[in-house]
């Protein structure tokens, strides 16, 4: 059965407060990595990437699986390229990157996937250091999906 966010209520992340743990922060009552959610990707580069576009996607999106561990069902990617991108005053081989997600966020994570995605650029021209990608651990009611957030 498709994942329905109407269904999962705030209490299944974090326990309610109570007048004695209101001073203590909330634990969540579960690993937030194993809870639906995305990572989505959007990266732009200035290089064209042709007929490898959609296969390069793919590839992203599987790196993206195993360096958060999230269902690949749950991951998007939007590749833009062949756009007007300079690096260091220069229109040379570049690329910017967004990863947004609900709770799988980390140094070890972003370092995984950091490499993995160098790893994809670097054979179509791209070297690794001109990639930067930023991380954003996203909250679950900042997260919309079919009609709803994730929070409910």
């Amino acid at each position: 059965a498709a994942f329905q966010p109407s269904r999962v209520s705030f209490s299944a992340v974090r326990a309610a407060p109570t007048m004695s743990s209101v001073s203590k922060p909330l634990a969540p009552a579960v690993d937030p990595c194993t809870l639906p959610g995305d990572p989505s990707l959007i990266l732009s580069t200035n290089i064209d990437l042709g007929s490898e576009k959609v296969d390069f996607m793919k590839k992203c999106s599987k790196a993206i699986q195993a360096a958060t561990g999230k269902p690949e069902s749950y991951i998007a990617v939007c590749v833009n390229d062949k756009l007007d991108l300079i690096w260091g005053g220069e229109p040379t081989p570049c690329a910017l990157g967004v990863l947004y997600s609900i709770g799988s966020i980390s140094k070890e994570n972003n370092g995984k996937l950091m490499a993995q995605l160098s790893e994809l650029l670097e054979p179509l021209g791209v070297p690794k250091d001109r990639i930067y990608v930023n991380f954003f651990d996203v909250p679950r009611e900042n997260v919309g999906w079919n009609g709803a957030t994730f929070a409910g």
